[in-house]
């Protein structure tokens, strides 16, 4: 049972590396400012991923459009997850098209995209990258491994080299209420006051 101990040591290890690498710390803040300046303005999120990922894009949604801590207005954000859209996507177009046609209906210039990968590699994030790029929006990727293909695409990336899924996971999900917590504190500063 030795699995026990080392699992929380290798999460808060991965997470204190990760705060004292490639600047994360400050290009946090400048994600937290520039998506909070959009929502603020009226535009609008996009999130998409695969498997857990996918469970963490839905996750990033349903806090913005429902509630984080306090009662607030709610913000635009759309999970890039629907099944019915994927499946009939993937039927029609291929499973690589599956965000990209997302992004391609309610993308707009001005929007954002968050794109994440635990291997930086998955085609259909990849694809979903390159709408947005068309369409002139900010990208950033929560990624895994070296950051793969997607790292080169982004405006803003965040790479979590972990050995596992598992754990790149658990700091992207860190990451994910951080910049949630984040926009709230700037767009609504009275949830935060004492």
């Amino acid at each position: 049972m030795e699995f026990i101990k080392e699992n929380f040591l290798t999460s808060i290890s991965l997470k204190e590396n990760f705060l004292k690498t490639d600047n994360n710390y400050e290009k946090l803040q400048d994600v937290i400012k520039l998506i909070a300046e959009r929502h603020y303005i009226g535009c609008k999120g996009l999130i998409c991923g695969n498997g857990g990922s996918s469970c963490d894009a839905m996750h990033y949604a349903e806090e913005l459009t429902g509630r984080f801590r306090k009662d607030r207005k709610a913000l635009s954000a759309i999970s890039l997850t629907d099944p019915s859209h994927i499946t009939c996507v993937g039927n029609d177009f291929g499973f690589d098209q599956v965000f990209a046609r997302s992004v391609e209906a309610f993308g707009r210039e001005g929007d954002y995209l968050i794109a994440i990968s635990t291997s930086g590699n998955s085609m259909n994030v990849i694809k979903a990258v390159e709408k947005a790029r068309e369409l002139n929006m900010l990208v950033i990727g929560l990624l895994g491994n070296d950051g793969g293909v997607v790292k080169g695409m982004t405006d803003y990336s965040f790479v979590v080299n972990a050995k596992t899924s598992d754990r790149v996971q658990e700091v992207h999900i860190l990451i994910i209420h951080t910049i949630i917590e984040g926009i709230e504190r700037l767009l609504f500063k009275e949830n935060y006051e004492s």
